[in-house]
């Protein structure tokens, strides 16, 4: 039986966070944790999560939900403890803002493995773009391939953070690195892909619309800041030589598209 571990890491979220909560209650797969790590808000946005669980104790099948408000050091802090919390077969990031595109999202992602197969280390999907009142605007400029491997990203984040389920156990001794303010993210996906890799784990995609993705995130908000980090994010992984190309390639391409 294939658990999932849905983590929403929130601060002040009460503008976007209703229709977060709203897409995980309505998930019909039954095997859901639901992991929610506040950093102390000081706006409704508990008030939202207490009308929430009320609204979950009224299910028929009730989702396990986890509850934390506390200071902490920033969002990759509260990603990592949050991490340490899931017992779910595989774990994923729902922020504030995003929203499962179906009620059988979840569904459709855990029937996607067959009776027999050996669980992937790592589940991918597609990801649509949508306003602050959810409404479609396009589709991820990336897209996912058919293959993924970690050397997949040195083409840039094929693959939305939010569209990446990764076994738990993997993920619990692959934290966040919290050096990293805007991009680790990036640097987090890469590493689980290397250990899956390591593992002999394959990769699986599944030609399904896991996440609409509220647009404007925080490296959108600080993008020449996000930019320069992603790069130091690649030189480490894939060498400053193939960096500085893939970026030469990354300017010619926008060019090319304008």
């Amino acid at each position: 039986m294939i658990t999932f571990s849905i983590i929403t890491c929130t601060y002040n979220a009460e503008s976007v966070l209703k229709r977060t909560l709203h897409s995980v209650l309505e998930q019909t797969y039954p095997y859901v944790e639901h992991i929610i790590w506040d950093g102390a808000s000081e706006d409704h946005t508990m008030d939202m999560v207490d009308e929430y669980l009320h609204e979950d104790e009224q299910k028929e099948t009730r989702h396990q939900i986890v509850v934390s408000s506390e200071p902490d050091g920033g969002l990759y802090f509260a990603m990592n403890k949050a991490i340490k919390k899931a017992t779910g077969t595989y774990l994923v990031f729902l922020n504030a803002g995003d929203v499962f595109p179906a009620s059988d999202t979840l569904e459709v992602i855990a029937n996607s493995i067959g009776d027999g197969e050996a669980l992937p280390g790592v589940i991918y999907g597609d990801t649509d773009i949508v306003d602050e009142e959810g409404h479609f605007l396009r589709h991820r400029r990336l897209t996912p391939p058919e293959k993924l491997s970690w050397k997949s990203f040195k083409y840039g984040m094929l693959v939305c953070h939010q569209s990446f389920y990764a076994q738990a156990d993997i993920a619990k001794d692959v934290l966040y690195n919290t050096n990293y303010r805007y991009s680790a993210d990036v640097d987090w996906c890469i590493r689980i892909m290397k250990v899956c890799s390591e593992k002999k784990l394959k990769l699986k995609y599944v030609h399904h619309v896991f996440t609409n993705y509220l647009d404007g995130g925080m490296s959108i908000k600080n993008h020449r800041a996000s930019l320069k980090e992603r790069f130091r994010v690649m030189q480490t992984h894939y060498g400053w030589i193939t960096t500085v190309m893939m970026h030469i390639w990354f300017v010619l391409r926008s060019m090319i598209k304008k």
